[in-house]
């Protein structure tokens, strides 16, 4: 059986070893590329015009919802910039070609962007270095104008805010525990727990993610969204079993984030949205406004249920991948990023695999293997922002993946090192 220690050694394997590039002479130049069809097109709705409704995760309203989001939740909207901040277009669209195999071997033939396409059900791939835009195609009917859900890449986003808060003062050390902000949750197990640990998915507490439907997440989910309206406050203090001391083991849940969440809204006095816009959004230069979903008792979702459009996506991830400078000006305290996405070492709680050296996470971020750093934002169904601060390169993917499996990233991560290898320097 092709296990998770196998897919993450295959992974390793398409990372380092070397992968064939063509260059065609004749590649059209960079501009956005719509189709109205695109892999399994009538699972997902095409003949019903892509629906927008519930429930969330049926085939056939994937592609709408996951463009739509702000149609079946209440959200608030940050505002666009007004002035984006230019993107350019090359002359000709990048063209790579990668090794592809079936699940269980490796690579046995050689596939293109237009192949990965054809076989994967991306609503949107962007890839970007510097401020060129190198390749931008949309599937499904999508366009540039959607604003598509990012499931858990917003994660990542809520990491760079308490950096900031910070650096501001707002925040006065990770090493905080998470009721010096918010001291309704003092005598509970995730209240004593301090802000670094957060970050790092290790508070120690009790939560399942497994996307059963039965599991701790779909039980926040309820307490923040349910017909009995509690406060964010309320819900996070359900689940108080400490398991492990902080900063430990690693664990990946939606409840570390969400108590975040909460800190950097008392501690800076605005709401995460206001936060965004005011810190980020504008600051970089964003073209179009983006929304967040909100709860019960109108907290941002921390963890999910932010939505952008894909250009807006890249401009978040060419910030990052410029160490925070971006526009003119460090919107995000360059120490910070570092430290937010630094290579993990073998041994560590934050490997989450048996690899050398090992993938890893970091401050709400994932970790590809050292030593150099390279990161990425992940989301379920397949979306994807890949950031290499060396290159200053930039891949973005939102998608409508049926399946949560970690499979999927191999021929992603396969796509990124074809591209990346033309911008590597020997």
């Amino acid at each position: 059986m092709f296990g998770w220690q196998s897919m993450a050694r295959a992974v390793v394997l398409v990372l380092f070893f070397g992968l064939p590039v063509s260059h065609a002479q004749e590649a059209p130049k960079a501009d956005p590329v719509f189709s109205n069809t695109g892999p399994n097109a009538e699972t997902y709705g095409q003949q019903l015009g892509y629906p927008v409704g519930w429930p969330l995760d049926k085939p056939q309203n994937m592609v709408g919802d996951y463009s739509h989001f702000d149609q079946l939740a209440p959200v608030r909207t940050i505002a666009a910039a007004e002035k984006p901040s230019p993107l350019l277009r090359a002359q000709n669209e990048i063209t790579a070609s990668y090794p592809f195999g079936d699940t269980y071997t490796f690579a046995t033939s050689t596939a293109t962007l237009p192949d990965y396409l054809a076989r994967n059900p991306a609503t949107g791939l962007l890839i970007a270095h510097d401020q060129t835009i190198l390749y931008e195609h949309y599937q499904y009917g999508r366009t540039d104008q959607d604003r598509f859900l990012s499931q858990s890449m917003v994660k990542t986003i809520t990491a760079m805010l308490i950096g900031i808060a910070i650096s501001e003062g707002a925040i006065h050390s990770v090493d905080d525990t998470a009721q010096t902000y918010v001291p309704e949750l003092k005598g509970t197990e995730i209240g004593s727990t301090p802000i670094r640990a957060l970050l790092h998915m290790a508070s120690g507490i009790a939560f399942t993610e497994d996307y059963s439907g039965t599991d701790d997440n779909a039980t926040l989910l309820h307490l923040l969204f349910g017909k009995v309206k509690i406060s964010t406050i309320e819900a996070v203090s359900q689940f108080n079993k400490r398991i492990a001391p902080p900063d430990t083991l690693w664990h990946y849940k939606a409840l570390d984030v969400e108590v975040l969440g909460l800190v950097l809204t008392r501690a800076t006095h605005m709401t995460m949205s206001e936060y965004l816009q005011t810190r980020i959004w504008q600051p970089m230069g964003a073209e179009s406004s983006a929304t967040w979903v909100i709860d019960n008792s109108d907290q941002e979702q921390a963890f999910a249920s932010f939505s952008a459009t894909l250009r807006d996506y890249a401009r978040f991830g060419l910030l990052l991948a410029h160490d925070g400078f971006w526009n003119g000006r460090q919107i995000i305290p360059r120490q910070w990023l570092i430290d937010a996405t630094q290579p993990v070492e073998q041994g560590s709680f934050r490997a989450f695999d048996g690899a050398t050296p090992p993938f890893g996470y970091g401050y709400l971020t994932w970790l590809f293997p050292g030593p150099n750093r390279m990161f990425w934002m992940d989301g379920l169904r397949g979306q994807h922002i890949i950031v290499d601060p060396t290159t200053h390169l930039v891949l973005v993917q939102t998608a409508v993946q049926p399946d949560t499996t970690y499979l999927p990233k191999t021929e992603v991560f396969s796509l990124w090192n074809a591209v990346l290898k033309q911008f590597a320097t020997n």
